[in-house]
């Protein structure tokens, strides 16, 4: 029996190698396949700002690159965003999505809180762990990563994705999966972002916080 495609999707400040530690056990039951968004990782830096329009751009051309018809899809926070704004606009391309801790509603308030914690010199001042975390996952150029993230957060407070409708309009079956300790995204908002989208299940994950490195694998049942 073949196995069915899976492809991993990381999220804000992350990239494919987070993923790494999952590989073995995924492979098991499907063939597995991640991606570096652009600027990401070891992904070629363009000059053009961070754009989750960008990134589903990305997606397409890593499954045409690859010849992948059709795809499983499991996203973390900002992926599992681009997931959804994928399967908007080649519905076809995905059998199921999941997503863990993934915030689709952004306004001015919330990335007014959030794009101060995007500040590099702050990362490297006050939390040089993280900082040398994003330096292994981007290389030395990670203070990039952080300023163009922080930007495109500010321009999703402007934009305000996703509305009610939006979300109503995603045909792909969906797992919408948050953390219960979860900073990032509430369960309550999770919970009214699922109830928004016809084929999807919502899921709190006990004792899971935001960061991947911390979500235990079995607790996703992808």
């Amino acid at each position: 029996m073949n196995r069915p495609h899976l492809l991993l999707l990381h999220g804000a400040l992350g990239s494919s190698a987070q993923f790494a530690g999952w590989l073995s056990q995924l492979e098991e039951r499907y063939v597995v396949t991640c991606l570096d968004f652009e600027g990401h990782g070891k992904a070629p830096r363009p000059g053009r700002p961070f754009r989750l329009e960008h990134f589903v751009e990305n997606v397409f051309a890593f499954l045409d690159a690859h010849d992948i018809a059709q795809t499983r899809v499991f996203g973390h926070s900002m992926g599992g965003f681009v997931a959804c704004l994928a399967a908007l606009e080649q519905p076809q391309r995905f059998s199921h999505i999941s997503t863990l801790g993934t915030k689709f509603r952004w306004d001015a308030a919330t990335a007014a809180r959030e794009v101060p914690k995007l500040d590099p010199d702050t990362i490297a001042r006050k939390v040089p762990k993280l900082a040398a975390a994003l330096a292994q996952r981007h290389g030395d150029d990670w203070q990039t990563v952080v300023s163009r993230s922080a930007e495109l957060l500010k321009h999703l407070g402007e934009v305000g994705e996703f509305r009610d409708a939006t979300l109503a309009r995603i045909r792909t079956p969906m797992c919408i999966l948050v953390g219960e300790h979860d900073n990032m995204v509430s369960i309550a908002e999770t919970r009214a972002a699922a109830s928004c989208v016809p084929h999807s299940e919502c899921r709190v994950l006990p004792q899971t916080p935001h960061p991947l490195e911390q979500v235990a694998l079995e607790s996703l049942e992808i």
